[in-house]
């Protein structure tokens, strides 16, 4: 297969007043990743080339002598795909199907394949599925030549499988209909599971980062799972949680979600959304960025433009960026940055947290970072209960953090951390019996 990565040359002035991701990219950067793309999913690169687009060509996207240039090289590398690293229309598609005689495939549909082969579990499947008919549904009036081409699933590259695609638009929508009502099955379910969650204090700490930033390996490390961690795009697909301790003893559930990656296709965003809302929902955000990685800036300028689209804003203060991969950085580099670590920590203040998730590096600052921040967001309630009350205080260790327990002549005197909904359960248990501890005293209550 080929590579080709025809890219919009912006004229003087434009790179200015367009600041976006794509400003900051370089474009060997931007084909590197895209030939990375190809091969996750195994594809050859029999070759890659840049193409410079000074204006997008409503036909073909690219002029028709760069097309006729493109021809020939297909021809002596006989090769039966081309990539075409960028969004192309339908009619694009199918015309230039027609003039290379080979199968062309674009960024989306590259992307779509990808999470087509990854997804595992039947939700991962379902939302995959939203995303590819989505895609194909204008497509299948004026593209005949893909129907030719399709196979069972939502892959793009294969012959003839075990069911084809339904030509029929009608039937597609009643597919994606149904699609969209176990989606909504799943969403009520997750809605169920965090409602259960909430029962039990364990605030939520959601991953994210741009594709191979390292997310997986950093769950590995935290909570000794076993979640592919590959040096690999997209090699998390299906969302992965599991509960963690924080120095203090306050326990959270650690959620590893889905890369993301520039222009990240609209359908994929939307049909994520049902797994992406545990990131929504979550009481601390770490965003894990690949420090050692060309094009760090650029990719942090793609992951917080996804999480705009999702209703995350990044002056939220929930959001930590963790700085991965310090172990590839030169070594002064490496310790300057764990040296900002420790003054951050030790003031409690700070956006970033740099981490190696391969050597440890960092882990605790990390750690005692986000249960800093974690803690700030708690309240803190006093409750004093008879010795003889035993099944009482067994319910405030299983529903509450006990950070601070001692006895007395009146009896046992506790104070417990949590969030509102804690408050409110512990007010109901014990009406009348609870004291909301103010700031001063919560910290003489933290630093005992």
């Amino acid at each position: 297969m080929i590579v080709i990565g025809p890219y919009l040359r912006m004229r003087r002035g434009e790179a200015d007043a367009q600041p976006d991701a794509h400003a900051l990219r370089d474009f060997e950067a931007r084909l590197d990743e895209a030939k990375g793309l190809a091969g996750a999913i195994d594809l050859f690169v029999a070759d890659a080339l840049i193409v410079q687009v000074g204006q997008i060509r409503p036909a073909t996207y690219l002029g028709k002598g760069k097309v006729d240039e493109i021809a020939g090289l297909i021809k002596s590398h006989d090769v039966e795909l081309v990539v075409m690293d960028c969004a192309l229309s339908p009619i694009q598609q199918r015309n230039l199907e027609k003039a290379w005689n080979a199968k062309v495939l674009d960024r989306t549909g590259l992307i779509l394949e990808i999470f087509g082969r990854r997804a595992k579990t039947k939700e991962g499947a379902l939302q995959v599925e939203l995303a590819h008919l989505n895609y194909q549904r204008s497509r299948l009036v004026r593209s005949w030549t893909h129907l030719e081409r399709q196979r069972g699933g939502f892959g793009f590259l294969g012959g003839p499988g075990e069911t084809q695609i339904e030509t029929d638009r009608r039937l597609i929508g009643e597919r994606i209909a149904k699609i969209k009502r176990e989606l909504e099955e799943v969403k009520r379910t997750r809605g169920l599971h965090r409602k259960a969650r909430k029962r039990v204090p364990y605030p939520v700490v959601a991953l994210v980062g741009y594709t191979n930033a390292g997310k997986s390996t950093l769950f590995n490390r935290l909570t000794s799972a076993e979640v592919l961690a590959k040096d690999m795009l997209f090699a998390t697909l299906d969302p992965t949680m599991r509960g963690l301790k924080l120095p203090s003893g306050r326990r959270i559930i650690l959620s590893d979600t889905v890369g993301f990656i520039a222009d990240l296709p609209t359908q994929l965003v939307a049909a994520f959304r049902a797994t992406l809302e545990e990131v929504l929902e979550a009481d601390l955000i770490l965003h894990v960025r690949d420090a050692a990685h060309d094009e760090s800036e650029a990719q942090k300028a793609d992951v917080v433009h996804v999480l705009h689209e999702l209703g995350v804003e990044k002056d939220e203060g929930r959001i930590v960026e963790v700085l991965n991969k310090i172990d590839l950085l030169e070594p002064e580099v490496r310790a300057g940055l764990l040296g900002r670590n420790r003054v951050k920590t030790r003031m409690l203040t700070g956006e970033q947290v740099a981490v190696s998730a391969i050597t440890g590096a960092g882990l605790d600052s990390l750690l005692q970072l986000a249960d800093s921040l974690l803690g700030s967001q708690e309240q803190m309630l006093r409750l004093t209960l008879t010795v003889e009350d035993g099944a009482g205080l067994a319910w405030a260790h299983k529903n509450g953090r006990v950070v601070e327990r001692r006895q007395g002549e009146k009896g046992i005197y506790l104070v417990i951390a949590g969030d509102a909904a804690t408050v409110d359960r512990f007010s109901a248990r014990f009406p009348g019996r609870i004291t909301i501890i103010d700031s001063d005293q919560r910290r003489r209550a933290l630093s005992s």
